[in-house]
């Protein structure tokens, strides 16, 4: 499954390495890095979403290591070379909840020597993870900079929760019967169905990341990723999301891309992903699988770890923070609320929120000269 081998530079942009990190909280944790020299450089960490990886980060590594950072971008908990993790559907999904992410992420700064970073920077998945480290840990973490997914803090302790409506049983009742994305992700033939898609593996990726950028396009030219607030959380609004969150009851994600994938005019012209890193993400995710990834979904929808989260319902985030998303970016929206919440409740000192023109979901990779700007510029001026 895993590989102990590091990534090939031949991969890699020019002062981006690659390393392996042993005796992090029971892995051995493959990385990126850049800007490694001299010693002694401001650190920023880079925690990549699903489906990505470490190597999600390379558009923007240069960039930073140039304005004088030390970048450090690992593959985290269940993705890419990192080892020690269980792919297994059935196993304990424990090592996988963030308490335990966030002390990857610690062991990982630790082992290498060091005590703290100027900021943690999280996109997709990794952007609620850079929030709970910045929560948990803000003399280590001294500012959070999220992307694409805000972050509405730790869950209301049940006692004081309000009651929720079945979504699920709302969403199965529509016209057109859907399911929710996430729910999906924590089943078990999420990983099969995507890992080994009809339409091949790559293709189903190229599918899947165009899909959530801003290169998708109607048949008339028109963007396909409109995003706008919904009105709430109800089956009717989630339904005027794409189908690559609110997906056909009877379909998987391998299915439901596979109509969008782009023509080869439209994969030549994606500069941001050329067919030789689509084949690092095929490759890595051929050989692993994607349980590891899912296994954070399950943590999250199984809501077996909300008891221990919801001791910190109501902390505040103290550290300066921004927040990066795309313009055609859904994920923004996919929570109705949560913008607002992250904005005015959940960071006390959320310096800014910045959407970018020309980018989508992937928005480090879609347009990475202005993610670099904006996080310098946030960085200099706190």
């Amino acid at each position: 499954m895993n590989d102990a081998s590091p990534l090939p530079a031949k991969h890699l942009p020019p002062g981006v390495r690659t390393r392996f990190v042993d005796g992090v909280n029971g892995l051995c944790m493959h990385l990126l890095e850049a800007g490694f020299d001299p010693p002694g450089r401001r650190r920023l960490m880079l925690l990549h979403g699903f489906p990505e990886l470490a190597f999600s980060w390379r558009h923007v590594m240069p960039g930073l290591a140039e304005a004088g950072y030390h970048v450090l971008a690992p593959d985290l908990r269940g993705y890419g070379r990192t080892t020690g993790w269980d792919a297994a559907y059935d196993t304990d999904i424990a090592p996988f909840r963030m308490q335990n992410l966030v002390r990857d992420v610690l062991g990982l700064l630790w082992r290498s020597g060091h005590d703290h970073v100027d900021a943690v920077i999280g996109h997709d998945f990794g952007s609620p993870l850079a929030a709970w480290c910045a929560l948990l840990r803000p003399d280590v973490f001294r500012a959070a900079v999220l992307m694409s997914a805000p972050f509405v803090g730790p869950p209301m302790p049940r006692e004081i929760a309000p009651p929720q409506a079945d979504i699920h049983a709302a969403l199965a009742a529509l016209p057109r019967p859907r399911k929710h994305y996430q729910w999906y992700y924590s089943g078990p033939e999420a990983n099969a169905e995507m890992w080994h898609p009809t339409q091949g593996l790559e293709n189903f990726l190229r599918a899947y990341f165009h899909m959530k950028s801003a290169d998708w396009r109607l048949p008339d030219g028109l963007p396909a990723n409109r995003p706008h607030r919904l009105a709430g959380w109800t089956a009717g609004a989630l339904a005027e999301m794409p189908t690559y969150y609110i997906m056909d009851a009877a379909c998987g994600m391998a299915e439901t891309v596979a109509p969008h994938l782009p023509t080869p005019d439209e994969q030549a012209a994606c500069r941001w992903l050329p067919p030789a890193d689509l084949d690092v993400y095929a490759a890595e995710y051929g050989r692993t699988g994607f349980q590891g990834g899912l296994n954070w979904y399950r943590c999250q929808t199984s809501g077996r770890f909300a008891p221990e989260t919801s001791l910190f319902h109501g902390r505040p985030i103290k550290v300066p923070a921004l927040f990066i998303a795309g313009e055609a970016d859904w994920g923004v929206f996919q929570f109705p609320g949560a913008l607002e919440a992250m904005r005015e409740r959940v960071f006390a000192r959320m310096q800014a929120v910045h959407i970018v023109p020309g980018a989508g979901h992937w928005v480090q990779q879609e347009q990475p000269q202005a993610v670099v700007q904006l996080v310098l510029g946030f960085l200099s001026g706190r």
